[in-house]
């Protein structure tokens, strides 16, 4: 049924002609198309020049968007339809008459999507903290990495609190060491005095939602210590030992190889950041070299392509072994353990799960005889991980990994094709097709970073060009390195490695100098990333000039992403801090408390102003450190702060229509006109987005939805904050 030939499709009556008198398919008919009868419609579809399994991860795709969507959490006997549903759409797609197979086939993989989230949810639901806590915590190291603030973290499990019994218990906690730092060995059972909560939720309704995330990773705390870290049992011979092989891996190349070149060759190697400053992190981002530090597809295909090549063609010079042996398929199954191998030490990430399944498949084929690369294999593997973890499509890495591998298969072959065909130069080749694979992952994958991180770097390109090719000497360096490290003979492969790594740093750091290094992006409203998917993938997938339907998705989308509308107001979660869209931007109510929140706000706007600034800003009124007065509209709102704020609530609820107290003002409610917005209907709601309407203003919450990770019972509704007439 899918990606059938021409002459496939004329042997079952279906013509694709369209001449006079023939059926012409709907996409060569234009809007004609869609008056067509069910019947029509449906041969239409399926006589569709284009192979349609590449479609089933957009419908797989769909129902799990529909899911993540659902304001309640759905019960059994909705998953239970939903599996009876698959199991009847599947039937009908295998046995059920021709022209409904397709329709089925989508409809089933919607159901799908949904049916997996349901089980992903089954099985990593866990104890999230109920309420803060400061005391001792035992555990045991499972990871070491950065905060963004550059502090060392600890990640632990088999997680002991005092007083909390294991089923309240968080299976892991995560804690950011501030002081003195020490060497810490993965395995190691540790104790250490610390203040933990639960991870928070997004800073605003359309922002990410770490809490969400933090969920499905099972991470039921975060928090921080000022004091100690206690090593409490060294850890056992099979302690967590992929884990502490990342971390010698990563000692041995720091020690030979110091400074931040040595960390970054490390993080890009074994996945371990840990010793990777934060300056650093922030050049690579705003030079758009921050892929080359994730482990994704580059880095398993440089990984595995050098061990490929070295098996083969070392088999080759072996004539003896050459002639009796199939030195390709040996390459492959070497290939495929180091690969494998090289997911687990790397800590197995979305993006790195994605690479190594796109390797799997491209080894199969290798040992199957079969084309290795195609869109049919993107598609595959695309499959495979929304059905394991169908929370990876909400994940930056699923987005950006996705969006350039498909863009570089569909977009390589005929430039190069093109570049044949004119018969350019070798060099010029070679280097006409680094300046495409460049531009292709770079135009694929600037939508989604510029909605994820709230900019882009115009000067990518040419940072890309600069480092792309050197990058492929730490990988191969690296491996080579390993190779020779059991006969005391790494120190030139380490020199080189270090050399290249060295290069990538003071090219993102010259780069990122550059004037427009970065141009801060808003945050899209929720149609516009869809929107653009499905219009990018449609140019890849279809055939033909229909294809070209493909740019008004894309064009509606970035036309809603120049025109969205940001909120006119913004209350943090602890009620401390609130932003006031202004003319000069978001004034902020103070420049204190809610950093991460006031830099999210900021961002999300697509304004690079630091906090302290924006507090400086028209729009907030009143003193530092004490109330501040502002105006959305109609409306007049204070934000409380300073001692005696619950005693100025009624003075000020009779001038106010609006008054947000960080404190709980208690079940009595307030004698006035004014709606009271206190540390009780946060602790419920989280943070607060305010949007005009008529006659006032609406108040819409982060917890707008019962979900597992939400932390509440039952939905949140909005907050109608009405003008108030004295």
């Amino acid at each position: 049924m899918f990606g059938q030939d021409e002459a496939g499709l004329q042997g079952q009556g279906l013509d694709l002609d369209t001449g006079a008198g023939k059926v012409a398919p709907f996409w060569a008919r234009g809007l004609g198309g869609l008056w067509l009868g069910p019947q029509r419609l449906a041969e239409a579809v399926a006589a569709a020049p284009v192979d349609l399994f590449l479609f089933l991860p957009i419908f797989m795709a769909t129902g799990i968007g529909l899911w993540f969507r659902l304001v309640l959490e759905p019960g059994p006997g909705f998953y239970a339809a939903l599996g009876l549903g698959v199991a009847v759409l599947g039937g009908l797609a295998w046995r059920g008459p021709y022209l409904l197979r397709a329709p089925a086939l989508a409809l089933a993989f919607v159901a799908l999507g949904a049916l997996a989230c349901g089980v992903r949810v089954w099985l990593v639901a866990s104890p999230m903290l109920a309420a803060p806590y400061y005391g001792p915590i035992q555990g045991r190291i499972i990871e070491i990495d950065r905060s963004q603030t550059d502090a060392v973290r600890l990640t632990l499990d088999r997680v002991v609190l005092l007083e909390l019994p294991p089923d309240q218990t968080p299976l892991t906690v995560r804690v950011s060491l501030k002081g003195e730092v020490k060497t810490y060995d993965p395995g190691a059972t540790v104790l250490v005095t610390a203040r933990i909560a639960a991870p928070e939720a997004a800073v605003e309704p359309s922002g990410f939602d770490f809490r969400r995330m933090a969920w499905f990773q099972q991470l039921g705390a975060v928090g921080y210590t000022a004091s100690p870290v206690v090593i409490w049992a060294e850890p056992g011979p099979w302690e967590a030992w992929i884990n502490r092989i990342r971390s010698s891996l990563s000692r041995a190349i720091t020690d030979r190889v110091p400074g931040d070149a040595g960390a970054f060759a490390s993080g890009a190697l074994t996945g371990d950041r840990a010793g990777i400053s934060a300056q650093v992190v922030q050049d690579l981002r705003d030079s758009s070299l921050a892929h080359l530090l994730a482990i994704s597809g580059m880095n398993m295909a440089f990984i595995v392509g050098f061990v490929f090549g070295l098996i083969r063609y070392g088999l080759a010079l072996v004539p003896v072994v050459a002639l009796r042996v199939e030195a390709k398929k040996v390459a492959a199954v070497v290939a495929f353990g180091v690969a494998a191998f090289y997911l687990a030490l790397s800590g197995a990430n979305v993006a790195t799960t994605r690479a190594f399944l796109m390797v799997t498949i491209m080894l199969g084929a290798v040992l199957l005889d079969r084309r290795a690369i195609t869109l049919r294999s993107v598609a595959l593997a695309a499959l495979a991980l929304m059905t394991y973890e169908p929370e990876s499509l909400l994940n930056p890495g699923f987005q950006l990994s996705f969006a350039a591998t498909v863009a570089l298969i569909a977009g390589f072959g005929p430039v190069e094709r093109w570049m044949k065909g004119h018969h350019w130069p070798r060099p010029a080749e070679w280097f006409g097709l680094l300046v495409a694979t460049s531009v292709l992952a770079g135009l694929a994958t600037t939508p989604f970073a510029a909605a994820t991180f709230n900019r882009t770097a115009p000067w990518g390109l040419v940072a890309n060009l600069m480092t792309v090719p050197v990058m492929s000497v730490v990988m191969g360096a690296g491996a080579m390195a390993l190779l020779l490290a059991p006969f005391g003979l790494s120190g030139p492969a380490l020199w080189v490695m270090g050399k290249a790594a060295e290069w990538i740093l003071f090219v993102a750091h010259w780069v990122s100098g550059w004037g427009g290094a970065v141009t801060p992006v808003p945050q899209p409203g929720p149609w516009v990333i869809p929107l653009i998917t499905l219009g990018g993938l449609w140019l890849v997938i279809w055939r033909g000039r229909a294809r070209l339907w493909g740019l008004a998705p894309v064009a509606l989308a970035l036309g809603l992403w120049v025109m969205v509308e940001r909120p006119v107001l913004l209350i943090s979660s602890d009620g401390v801090l609130a932003g006031v869209l202004g003319p000069e931007g978001r004034a902020l109510s103070t420049s204190r408390g809610a950093g991460f929140a006031a830099e999210a706000w900021l961002a999300d706007d697509g304004d690079l102003t630091p906090p302290k600034e924006a507090a400086l800003r028209a729009g907030m009124e009143g003193e530092k450190g004490k109330d501040r007065r502002f105006q959305v509209g109609e409306l007049r709102g204070v934000v409380l702060a300073g001692k005696g704020a619950l005693g100025r609530v009624e003075a000020l609820c009779q001038a106010m229509d609006l008054v947000i107290l960080p404190m709980d003002f208690g079940e009595a409610g307030v004698s006035g006109p004014c709606t009271v917005v206190d540390k009780r209907l946060l602790s419920r709601s989280g943070a607060l987005a305010g949007h005009l309407v008529e006659g006032g203003l609406v108040l819409v919450p982060v917890r707008a939805q019962a979900r597992p990770w939400t932390g509440n019972a039952e939905p949140v509704e909005t907050v109608f904050v009405a003008k108030v007439t004295r």
